[in-house]
Order: structure tokens, then sequence, then C-alpha cells
């Protein structure tokens, strides 16, 4: 069998094999900019009618900037969600994210002290839950967002039991 092939039981864990990369799911980009809209256009519309009660309505032209920041942000919002992912390898985990400032995070599961699934309300009415990564360097802590609830709880329980197991050779 050749290196980096699948086998039977799936993807050969070779350091050298290209990572297998995944997605978020698409729940969190509909939370994103369901919170852009919740407090962009409210705010929109409190600056219209304040602006042109108490200064004049030449002035209320100024609710058009949240709106502004709505129409630029919801394509902004959809390149930065494709750009998060993450991928399992052998001896660590992946993250990588950012559309301008590209940045990848190498956790090494020998290193992980605490791995953590958090669901805030906003979160769970959406369906989704957040990995939290700790490590002994504050520098490498990551975390994961967005995720389904059950792809969370597997990658937790993966994580620590590979974490476990790497870190009893220490």
């Amino acid at each position: 069998m050749e290196t980096g092939t699948a086998g039977p039981a799936g993807p050969v864990d070779d350091a050298r094999a290209e990572p297998v990369w995944i997605g978020l799911p698409r729940g969190l980009l509909r939370l994103r900019r369901l919170l852009l809209v919740v407090w962009l256009v409210p705010l929109a519309a409190a600056v219209g009618v304040l602006l042109g009660l108490f200064v004049g309505p030449v002035w209320a032209a100024f609710a058009l900037v949240p709106l502004a920041a709505v129409v630029w942000g919801w394509p902004v919002l959809g390149r930065n969600w494709r750009s998060w992912r993450y991928a399992e390898r052998a001896d660590d985990l992946l993250i990588s994210r950012g559309v301008l400032w590209h940045e990848e995070t190498v956790v090494p599961y020998g290193r992980m002290q605490l791995v953590e699934v958090t669901s805030g309300p906003v979160e769970r009415r959406f369906g989704l839950a957040s990995v939290q990564l700790h490590t002994a360097a504050a520098a490498t802590d990551a975390c994961i967002p967005g995720l389904l609830p059950e792809e969370a709880e597997r990658l937790r329980d993966r994580l620590t039991e590979l974490g476990e197991a790497r870190s009893a050779g220490l």
C-alpha cells in the first residue's frame, strides 16, 4: 500500500501525507450573518430616527453607514467562514483560518491538557457547539467554533484519548 492512500480503515496516518481538511458547518455562517443584521439594522433605524429628530433630516442619512456595514459584512463573513477548517493528523491537530492574515495552528496531542465543548444559548438554538483546546503553552490554545454538537463531542473524545495516549510516554 502506498503512503497516504486509503486502506480499509481509512486514511493512513503518515506525517508526510496531505491532511484531510474538514470545513465548518453552514449553520455558523447563518448565525454570524443573523447577528450582523440583528445588531446593525436596529442601530441604523435608531441613528436615523434620533438624528432626524434632534439634528435634522439631512443628518439622518448617517443611518446608511450601519446599512453599508451590513452590505459589506455579508460577503466578508462568507469568506471568513470558508477559511476555517481543521484536520486530524497522526500526531497533532491542525486548525487553519483567516482571509487576509492566514493563521495555521498546530496542536500536538501530547501537549493537550484540557478539551472543552461549549455551547451558548444562541449556538444551541442553531445546533452548534465549539471545541476549546488548552495546552501548557497559552500561545497554542485553539478553538474550533460552530461544529455540530455530535462532531464536537466526537472530536473532544478523540482528542482526549489521543492526548492521554501521547502524554503517557512522557
